[in-house]
């Protein structure tokens, strides 16, 4: 099974804008967990996630608002 990378910088050279949606993969290699994690986090509600079709897709900006969220918890602990 071959996982695709986004490789934002590549990107950006040719011309094409940064991707605004993440597969599920992509954006546990953001918050470097596993696959299974992420799901975890999208099924608790703590990562955002929609549903195109029958895709699970992650909005690029979800993995910095999850981690500013913890963040936020941690210090006020």
């Amino acid at each position: 099974m071959s996982t695709a990378t986004v490789n934002v910088a590549a990107l950006a050279e040719v011309g094409a804008p940064p991707p605004v949606l993440l597969t599920v993969e992509e954006a546990a290699r953001c918050l470097r967990v596993g696959r299974t994690t992420c799901f975890a986090l999208i099924r608790t509600g703590e990562l955002e996630s929609l549903t195109i079709g029958g895709l699970r897709r992650v909005p690029a900006d979800a993995p910095a608002a999850y981690l500013a969220r913890r963040r936020a918890e941690q210090g006020a602990a």
